[in-house]
């Protein structure tokens, strides 16, 4: 039998040479063309803002609309990071299928979601079997790329203006995604971010006005993002979820 590609978000080519798990193209071409917008940092942090509630919840809601803000920011550089966003926007398909489908109130919240999936036998711990991507399958690929868009978006407030965004992508990418992929996809992810633009070029996708705005508001949003990331680490690692197959 051939082996399986590496977990994580895979690139595209390794995303596509695999037959999809679930139906839904229609579905995943939606939040592609959603997701073809321009992209604007300030839907990022209105969505994560509102994703934590007073008890410590993941609103899932949320968490999906600032992936989709996210997606729209990779797909504004262009075809350098389709190897993440080609695999999120299926990803993030199958968490809108099951916060819409019959048991969507199941998934208001990322902790309902892991009680219900759990307690009900929908998770593969050990070994993949035939049956659809688990939301908690789903969600740790999406955590995963998560944080290395994290560590990514830190680089580029806090480096200068002759900061290599090369080096800096390189390094959050080694620090998160990396773990998650075989030597080839490595290799290939960072020779493709020594063509990435400056960090001024990259400030001004983010929509906000001048680089020192955006600057600003990556300081207000980044907390958010971090909090979301933290709340899911600290809740699969519980449940000793973060090593799904």
């Amino acid at each position: 039998p051939k082996a399986r590609p590496a977990p994580g978000l895979l690139p595209a080519a390794a995303a596509q040479a695999r037959p999809p798990r679930r139906a839904g193209t229609d579905g995943a071409a939606a939040v592609m063309a959603v997701a073809a917008g321009a992209f604007s940092l300030r839907e990022v942090l209105a969505a994560f803002q509102t994703c934590v509630t007073e008890r410590r919840e993941v609103l899932l809601g949320p968490y999906l609309r600032g992936w989709r803000g996210l997606i729209r920011f990779l797909h504004s550089l262009g075809a350098i990071f389709s190897f993440v966003s080609k695999d999120a926007v299926a990803k993030v398909q199958i968490m809108e299928n099951y916060c819409g489908g019959e048991q969507r109130e199941k998934y208001v919240s990322l902790q309902s979601m892991v009680e219900y999936e759990l307690a009900s036998g929908l998770v593969d711990l050990q070994k993949r079997s035939g049956r659809p991507d688990s939301g908690c399958r789903t969600v740790l690929r999406l955590h995963r790329a998560l944080r290395w868009l994290q560590l990514f978006l830190e680089g580029l407030r806090t480096g200068q203006e002759d900061s290599r965004t090369s080096v800096i992508c390189t390094d959050s990418y080694n620090a998160s995604l990396a773990a998650y992929h075989p030597w080839v996809i490595r290799k290939a992810a960072t020779v493709a971010f020594c063509a990435l633009p400056s960090r001024n070029a990259f400030l001004e996708i983010m929509n906000v006005g001048t680089a020192e705005e955006a600057v600003a508001m990556l300081g207000e949003a980044l907390p958010y993002i971090c909090d979301v990331y933290g709340i899911t680490q600290e809740l699969f690692a519980q449940h000793k979820l973060l090593d799904l197959p």
